[in-house]
């Protein structure tokens, strides 16, 4: 929400563009930059200063962001995540600038055009760079200073990023304010989580990157050390919290807020409690506010948090001491469905007082269930059963004795149980908000507690604790992964809050006694009848577990205490004061919204007639957000048949995506429909189980094979396992041995082609692919096109975008061809590519563009374009005659050596959208 002071800031006059553009010029010539110029309709211009600087002896890239005015004003610094560059943090530094700071942001050590190796926010490197920067700010004539050296100066960022936002703040007393975001407290603590290595997110750390070699040689030699022995040791340990904020605790002294994701297994919600213990004992300011996303997808909710940030800075940068800059602590809740927009409903709760993880414990007393069974919840399909020792799969069973669970952990620890995925994206964690269930735990590998149905709902925010009695038989390390699910009343569904899980190294000496185990800090409602299932597994996908057998004994030592925070108030949903004020008109608008809506969400009957057609659009138009005039697609209609594989092409911008993502059933169209084998689309109908799309690439587990990444993919569905047809979808894929080795090994075109396996899990009669050769080179854009046709020679359809001309025309039966939004050609290949009326005539000398023009204007010719070469023409024929057309450019003495058809999909191409851009 937006104060007064900032809507008062945004009345006032803009700075003229002239005016914008003489600085940027004036600017280059002074400080010997690269400046541009960022304006747009509202705030007024920014100016970006592209330079490289040496702050820590390494070149850093950096763009400073600045808008007009003569005025001091503070300073903000944007560092990236991990795996970006400053690019990434752009929009965010250009509304900051233009609501009146000075924004400097940079690619850190190793990422984007910046020199150095990766050493994860070293004081003696990355952190140092920040200070640098802070120098270089200290500077700059426009920032204001509190002393000389000394510039008023926030920093914030996401992840990596927010991570040396809380380091700068400990090593420069010069910091004022920061705003971390979804980032580590303790990175030893992040990856090696009570003693126990988190493998999958450590590689996906390494790989996003750039791999091993790009880090600092002793972080690589440290990761491979752990990676292989599969258990951090103390050395690893050390030099992770060295470089790691909680280093600093007692130093970071400023304002500080703290922003965390729910859906997050990489730094959960643990990492922002310390932060918050650690900065209020130091007596600064402390707000922290828990959003729905994180690391692990899902919302991230980036305009709320943007301007909460906006207005912390405010606050304790431009001390602008009547900014409201929210409570000390909000968390955001989800649950139920938007049926006017399929989009999840969400609320806001919040408290005058940060209520901490164990807030108002409430017990809930526990029993042994002796299941056992596979408790694959997915869905609404069967989950571990109703707590009566029922076995529901096949393996060794769990022994149940009193209070004690007795299971194993299985040779090789394979398989795994499964919870969060990293590097899947979409955000499989939401679906626990919305009640669905996605998680995998084996047979005779698990011990499981569970309550009694619930009397009354109970919402849990913060830490569950329990007690337990573990023994591992051999007498070694007890490594085990604790789970609390929401089981519901018939038993049949099981959810996993956040998908998150809890690693416990439980070494000899603290086996064999009552010891206190934390679970996952979640804020989840558990409705009345449903029953909490405590789960220990001794496996998890995202964990190193010990590679030789063992047997566990975990024995319930009390009840399981879940944190209820009271004082934590869910946000009322607000009515607008006239809705009390004048109830007539409330009662008119709520009609008039009401039967909005019905509209909106009324689905069409189906066709009959186009029952085997697999795609139908019909004057499909699509108007550019917030603008009432402007189209990404515009009166779209064409159809497409069953086992034709159909060419969507267009230049950058002509509306293709946008039909791709409406196809899907990701937006909405304005006006116009579309049916696919009869059945209108809309989000979430249920006739796009038929379709299988593979749109922006797949995000793959680097460390599994390519055949457990499609296992694992379908298992996310919720489908039956007998539907994929995964053997047929890898045949035509034509990966062959490749799908046992891990995907980290593959080539380029070996990742597109599981991705495009992966889409056809499940054979849908209706395959639409978004630029699949990519980064291919030429015998990898073969296949591909083999792929392609062999999938739709079984009598099923493929839509195809792509920019490669020459393989669309080998590959595609039919085109679509498409110009700033409209429709320009439907029809075969070879209708488009060999009409009559296309003609190609050569010459013996380069064509001058006057002449082609000419041409153009004959009577009779629609148009006339030079071929790249320019010794040619490529004449489309509106009337006139072939002999004709010799006779005039004879004429006109043109050398003519040859005419004839034209067969060139790239030149029929180019003529049809030559009003366009190419």
């Amino acid at each position: 929400m937006e104060t007064p002071t900032v809507r008062w800031r945004r009345l006032l006059p803009r700075t003229p563009a002239r005016w914008a553009a003489a600085v940027a010029v004036l600017a280059v010539l002074v400080g010997g930059g690269t400046w541009t110029a960022v304006a747009d309709d509202g705030p007024p211009a920014v100016q970006r200063e592209d330079r490289m600087l040496r702050p820590g002896g390494v070149e850093i890239d950096t763009s400073y962001f600045t808008a007009g005015g003569s005025g001091k004003r503070p300073a903000v610094l944007i560092g990236h995540g991990f795996g970006g560059s400053k690019n990434d943090v752009r929009a965010q530094a250009e509304k900051l600038a233009a609501d009146g700071y000075a924004v400097l942001t940079w690619s850190a050590r190793g990422f984007g055009k910046s020199g150095g190796a990766i050493s994860l926010n070293d004081p003696e490197g990355e952190v140092k760079d920040v200070s640098g920067l802070i120098d270089w700010l200290a500077g700059r004539p426009e920032v204001e200073l509190d002393e000389k050296g000394d510039p008023r100066v926030g920093l914030t960022g996401a992840s990596y990023g927010g991570a040396v936002s809380l380091l700068a703040a400990g090593y420069d007393q010069r910091v004022d304010a920061i705003a971390p975001v979804i980032t580590y407290w303790n990175l030893a603590d992040a990856l090696f989580p009570d003693g126990v290595f988190k493998k999958l997110w450590a590689g996906i750390f390494v790989t996003s990157g750039g791999g091993c070699e790009k880090f600092e040689k002793k972080l690589c030699e440290m990761y491979e050390r752990v990676a292989v022995s599969g258990k951090p040791d103390a050395a690893a340990t050390e030099l992770l919290t060295e470089r790691s904020p909680s280093a600093v605790a007692d130093r970071i002294k400023v304002p500080s807020l703290l922003v965390q994701g729910q859906s997050d297994s990489l730094f959960p919600l643990g990492h922002a409690d310390a932060m918050q213990k650690a900065i209020s004992a130091n007596g600064a300011p402390v707000s922290v506010d828990w959003i729905s996303g994180g690391h692990d997808g899902g919302d991230s909710e980036t305009a709320r948090v943007e301007g909460r940030v906006g207005s912390w800075f405010d606050r304790y940068l431009k001390e602008e001491t009547g900014t409201d800059t929210g409570p000390a602590f909000r968390v955001t809740r989800t649950g139920g469905i938007d049926s006017t927009d399929g989009a999840a409903l969400k609320r806001g709760a919040s408290s005058d007082t940060y209520p901490g993880l164990r807030s108002g414990g409430r017990e809930i007393p526990l029993r042994a269930t002796g299941g056992g069974g596979a408790s694959a919840g997915t869905g609404t399909g069967t989950g571990t059963g109703s707590g009566s020792g029922t076995e529901t799969g096949s393996g060794t069973a769990t022994k149940s004795t009193g209070s004690a669970e007795t299971f194993r952990n299985p040779a090789g620890a394979v398989p795994p149980a499964i919870s969060a995925v990293p590097g899947v994206g979409g955000g499989l964690s939401q679906l626990s908000s919305l009640g669905v269930g996605l998680s995998l735990d084996f047979p005779g590998q698990f011990g499981r507690f569970e309550s009694a149905p619930l009397a009354t709902p109970v919402h849990v925010t913060g830490t569950p604790t329990v007690r337990v009695n573990v023994k591992e038989a051999a007498g070694q390390d007890a490594v085990l992964f604790g789970k609390v699910y929401d089981v519901s009343p018939d038993g049949r569904q099981q959810v996993l809050p956040s998908q998150l899980v809890a690693p416990y190294r439980i070494t000899p000496d603290q086996q064999g006694k009552p010891i206190e185990l934390a679970l996952p800090a979640v804020d989840h409602e558990f409705d009345a009848g449903h029953r909490m299932r405590l789960v220990f597994s001794a496996t998890d996908l995202g964990y190193a577990s010990p590679a030789e057998p063992a047997t566990y004994t975990v024995t319930a030592d009390g009840p399981l205490t879940v944190p209820t925070a009271p004082a934590v108030a869910t946000a009322a949903a607000t009515l607008p004061w006239w809705t009390w004020g004048l109830p007539a008109a409330a009662l008119v608008i709520a009609a008039g919204l009401l039967i909005t809506a019905r509209r909106r969400t009324a689905t069409p009957a189906p066709d009959p007639a186009l029952t085997d057609v697999p795609l139908q659009i019909t004057g499909l138009s699509k108007k550019y957000a917030k603008s009432v005039d402007r189209y990404a697609v515009r009166e779209l209609s064409f159809r497409v048949e069953k086992g034709q594989v159909l060419g969507l092409l267009g230049p950058n911008g002509a509306g293709k995506t946008t039909t791709l993502r409406m196809l899907m059933g990701l937006i909405t169209p304005d006006e116009g429909e579309i049916r696919v084998f009869g059945q209108a689309i809309r989000p979430g109908a249920p006739v796009l189980s038929r379709v299988g799309a593979f749109v922006e690439g797949a995000g793959f587990l680097p460390h599994l094979s390519g055949r457990a990444n499609l296992d694992l993919y379908w298992q996310a569905t919720g489908r039956p396992a007998e539907d994929a047809h995964i053997e047929e979808a890898l045949e035509i894929a034509g990966l062959g041995d490749a799908l046992a080795r891990a995907v980290r090994t593959y080539s380029q075109g070996m990742r597109q082609r599981l991705a495009i396996a992966q889409a056809m899990l499940g054979m849908p009669d209706l395959l639409i692919l978004d630029e699949p050769t990519n980064g291919l080179d030429p015998p990898q854009i073969r296949e591909m096109r083999d792929v392609m046709i062999r999938y739709a020679a079984g009598g099923r359809t493929v839509i195809v975008s792509s920019h490669l001309l020459s393989e669309v025309e080998q590959s595609c039966t039919h085109l679509v061809v498409m110009d700033r939004g409209r429709l320009v050609q439907a029809g075969p290949v070879a209708e488009i590519t060999g009409s009559g009326d296309m003609i190609l005539v050569t010459v013996g000398e380069t064509v001058s563009e006057p002449l082609a023009e000419k041409v153009a204007s004959l009577p009779g010719i629609g148009s006339a374009v030079r071929t790249d070469d320019g010794r040619g023409l490529l004449v489309r024929l509106d009337g006139a005659t072939a002999s004709r057309l010799v006779a005039d450019l004879v004429r006109l003495d043109v050398p003519v050596t040859g005419v004839g058809p034209h067969r060139r999909l790239e030149d029929a191409f180019l003529t049809l959208i030559s009003g366009g851009a190419a």
